[in-house]
């Protein structure tokens, strides 16, 4: 080894080498002292360095070596960094030869446990960083599909699938600070069970959100029209409909013309003819009525109730031009309570009354009280009539005679729990009744014509 400190490396020699010359140097310093003085060299002190004993005398020249303050700082720094990498792993025992000094003993520690780089780097670093592997089972959201769906209200929603989450099992490594989580990366993933998307049809009518309907809804036309075979004006028609008259709304193939049902007819109109109760809340009652005259024609059943209200009853015979002594005003509930106690319909036994009374004008009307010529022979009509108390009493005399004989068949069941008689039953129908109960044949169609008459006052 050069004494020359210029000429010395010690920043590029390696670790062994460095131990080696420290060890030489030692020895070499000791010796020299303990021959100056004429003492005998005490044992060695091993650091787990070999020690070379020479016997010459020597005299040291201190200048020329290494100082020892540089010994020292390179001693520490080696000490410092052995502590950092390795605080736990390794450590040295000293040990003291006796008898020969020139005899090294080194022994050494064993390392039981493996280096953790993760717990070295994270104690020296003054924070708790770790990381986890973990493998989890972990909910997967569904998706949400739209569908345009021309048949449903604008902006209306119905869900035709409901979503179910889907499951995978996913393999992740977790990081943590100061027992913090931080972030994790994803390892790997499986599918155990794949989400069920959500399926929802999205509305697009603007006519059905515009009148508040679907599919399968009651609708009213506004004006009179025809249903015809296809969505097409030139198409064949398959029904006249009337204003006010209710259809059920079957399909909507455009904005512009909807397939419906009127009376198990089915057929296509346009969507501009058409209206709800939302639109026109009027029109419900209006449909009634419309419904009540479809059933008057001059075949139509009198044994059944004309399903009129009494207020149909009220506005029907208030302010009649004809009714000038307002007989029939005055005694329209009469007319009404025989509709629902006989079951007779109350508006054709009024115009019977109006057509054998002129009006409660003839003199039998007026001093008998019989609107109804009842009880008269064509011979002697005056004289035979039946004489009444009041009006509501000849109404009520007629209106169980014609139940009893003429509207229903024998062993109807009628009123008060009695049986028809049925003796001049020959149909329900006026043309029935004038068969056996007027001699003149035109009688039914001059009834029928007052019963228009008052039907169309609603």
């Amino acid at each position: 080894m050069s004494n020359n400190k210029s000429s010395y490396d010690y920043k590029n020699r390696n670790l062994s080498d460095v131990f080696k010359e420290l060890q030489s140097m030692q020895n070499t310093s000791s010796e020299n002292s303990y021959q100056e003085y004429g003492q005998t060299q005490p044992l060695s002190n091993n650091i787990g360095f070999n020690y070379n004993t020479q016997n010459t005398k020597r005299v040291v020249n201190r200048s020329d070596d290494l100082k020892p303050s540089h010994l020292i700082i390179g001693f520490s720094i080696l000490v410092v960094s052995m502590g950092l990498f390795f605080p736990k792993a390794t450590s040295f025992s000293v040990s003291y030869a006796k008898e020969e000094p020139t005899e090294q003993i080194t022994e050494y520690e064993l390392n039981r446990h493996s280096l953790n780089i993760q717990n070295i780097i994270s104690e020296n670093a003054g924070m708790d960083r770790v990381k986890e592997q973990a493998v989890d089972e972990r909910e997967v959201e569904f998706e949400t599909t739209y569908t345009d769906t021309p048949s449903l209200p604008k902006g209306e929603e119905v869900v035709t699938q409901e979503g179910i989450l889907g499951k995978d099992k996913v393999t992740v490594v977790k990081t943590y600070e100061n027992g913090e989580f931080v972030e994790e990366i994803i390892l790997s993933k499986e599918v155990l069970e794949a989400p069920t998307p959500k399926l929802i049809n999205l509305g697009t009518s603007e006519f059905l959100a515009k009148h508040k309907v679907h599919i399968g809804d009651t609708m009213y036309f506004v004006e009179d029209g025809t249903l015809r075979e296809s969505a097409d004006e030139t198409s064949n028609i398959k029904a006249e409909v009337k204003k006010s008259i209710d259809v059920k709304l079957l399909e909507l193939p455009s904005e512009e013309y909807a397939k419906v049902s009127f009376d198990s007819i089915e057929g296509y109109i346009k969507t501009s003819n058409l209206t709800s109760s939302y639109s026109t809340p009027s029109i419900v009652e209006k449909n009634r009525i419309q419904r009540l005259l479809l059933k008057v024609n001059i075949n139509m059943d009198l044994n059944k109730s004309s399903g009129l209200t009494l207020n149909d009853y009220k506005k029907i015979f208030t302010g009649l031009p004809n009714d000038t002594n307002k007989i029939f005003e005055n005694n329209y509930q009469v007319f009404y309570n025989m509709d629902k106690k006989y079951n007779i319909n109350g508006i054709f036994l009024a115009s019977m009354a109006i057509h054998e009374s002129g009006w409660g004008t003839s003199q039998i009307a007026k001093d008998k009280k019989n609107l109804f010529g009842y009880g008269s022979y064509d011979s002697t009509p005056y004289e035979s009539s039946f004489e009444f108390t009041d009006y509501s009493e000849c109404i009520e005399t007629v209106a169980k005679s014609l139940v009893k004989y003429y509207l229903n068949p024998t062993g109807t069941r009628i009123y008060d729990g009695e049986l028809a008689a049925g003796t001049y039953f020959n149909g329900p129908s006026l043309s029935g009744i004038n068969t056996r109960y007027a001699s003149d044949q035109e009688w039914h169609n001059k009834v029928y014509k007052y019963m228009e008459q008052l039907y169309n006052r609603l």
